[in-house]
């Protein structure tokens, strides 16, 4: 419970609320928590300050971006109870997509690739491994899963079929602006962002407005660039550790088990902690 707010829905890292109390009454409340999920399965540890850590970094670059594209935030004044971690935001017409953009191949893309050669019915030259630059950035939407589902990677013309080309057409070139920006951006700090998710909306004029959490660890792939090497997985700025020791024997968890995964040891913890504190001052130069 929250004073002023009523709880409307809760994902697997997010919570949201509607103010009904104070000068934002109607207005989306939006509370990152600290809680983290892998593989579809949101664990039963957290990561300690994430929530906030991701807050302030959607923060940043909202406002680094806010020349290419309006955001939904409109005010930081929240609840006591959590704040820091939330923003009070506008209500939009969300868009049922999730836009990706991709500069390197990995992960998913990665894996459509291996079979067709293609992402998203992009096709992509022979012989890209693991971490390869691709020769420009790519538009890879994906469907929106529910709670416990995997988004699943969909061509363009799906996504012209479910929100029209005029839409579809905007999207596809807002996400590649934000992203190239964002690259660069990136890169200047001496990381390299992979590939990232955007979610839009509509406001009360039709304008496309960026929402949700924007170019944080938890839905982009950041690289350090002095370690990039293609061929191989990449060390990165997100919750890799923690799938990497899910994985692995000492955690003595059996993905195909169905089960979720075991608790996380404290030493797991402290090395998530630390990346995401990492990823957030080297990109921002701010001290946490």
């Amino acid at each position: 419970m929250l004073p002023g707010a009523r709880h409307l829905h809760s994902g697997k890292v997010r919570d949201l609320y509607e103010m009904t109390e104070g000068p934002h009454i109607g207005k989306l409340l939006m509370v990152a928590s600290d809680r983290l999920s892998i593989f579809d399965f949101v664990l039963e540890t957290t990561i300690p300050d994430k929530g906030e850590i991701l807050t302030r970094m959607s923060l940043w670059w909202f406002d680094q971006l806010a020349a290419l594209v309006p955001h939904h935030v409109v005010s930081t004044d929240v609840p006591d109870a959590v704040r820091g971690r939330a923003v009070i935001c506008e209500r939009l017409d969300m868009f049922p997509v999730e836009c990706v953009a991709r500069g390197y191949l990995t992960g998913s893309g990665l894996l459509d690739y291996r079979a067709t050669g293609e992402v998203c019915g992009i096709a992509l030259p022979a012989g890209l491994e693991d971490g390869s630059r691709l020769p420009e950035p790519i538009f890879t939407p994906a469907t929106k899963a529910d709670l416990g589902d995997h988004d699943e990677n969909v061509s363009y013309d799906a996504v012209v079929a479910t929100v029209g080309a005029e839409s579809a057409a905007a999207l596809r070139d807002l996400t590649l602006q934000v992203y190239g920006r964002a690259e660069e951006i990136a890169r200047e700090q001496g990381i390299i962002l992979a590939d990232t998710k955007f979610e839009f909306g509509t406001g009360a004029g039709g304008a496309i407005v960026l929402a949700d959490e924007v170019l944080t660890p938890d839905s982009s792939r950041y690289w350090p660039a002095d370690d990039w090497q293609p061929g191989r997985t990449q060390p990165s700025y997100d919750k890799q550790i923690v799938r990497n020791w899910a994985l692995s024997p000492e955690s003595g968890w059996d993905k195909s088990s169905g089960d979720a995964p075991p608790a996380l040891p404290a030493e797991v913890i402290e090395r998530t902690r630390s990346r995401y504190i990492e990823a957030y001052e080297r990109l921002t130069g701010e001290r946490f």
